[in-house]
């Protein structure tokens, strides 16, 4: 099977970290900052998703630019759409869309899990606190991949 959807997090200076989201179609890179917590966010947001929500957002804030993430689910697709936002407090409606796609649910689920395996593998507990300021989200990730795989044993995957 091929993968349409990748997703990497790369940090990128004390606090900072770089998410480029690649599919068939193009490549974006969302800038977040520590000040909120984005990767907690973005992991509860697809867990949220897989328990059965119809819409969830996450956010990451660039200081004073905001990429929101808004995810609508139907069935076993998600339409993902990403704004580009002046002010993290703007409504979606003065954002600027960047990057908008479908996927199964299945994709996004293991896009992002294993976007942040690699970040485990690449930076390490003591790396990535020393690096981004906060712990490893692992209480949010490894709910995403708990529902994830119930998920999958349920419909046969």
């Amino acid at each position: 099977m091929t993968i349409g959807l990748r997703i990497a997090w790369r940090l990128d200076g004390h606090g900072w970290a770089d998410c480029t989201v690649t599919d068939r179609q193009a490549v974006v890179v969302l800038t977040a900052s520590y000040i909120t917590s984005a990767p907690e966010e973005f992991l509860t947001a697809l867990a949220r998703l897989i328990a059965g929500e119809t819409e969830t957002r996450a956010q990451f804030e660039a200081e004073p630019t905001a990429y929101r993430w808004i995810f609508y689910r139907e069935d076993e697709r998600v339409w993902i759409r990403i704004l580009e936002l002046r002010d993290g407090s703007d409504h979606d409606n003065k954002g600027t869309e960047i990057w908008s796609s479908r996927y199964a649910i299945d994709e996004l689920a293991r896009a992002a899990i294993h976007c942040f395996d690699d970040v485990a593998r690449t930076y390490g507990e003591s790396g990535y606190r020393g690096k981004w300021g906060e712990h490893f989200p692992h209480t949010e990730l490894e709910a995403l991949r708990r529902l994830w795989n119930d998920g999958r044993h349920l419909h046969g995957a």
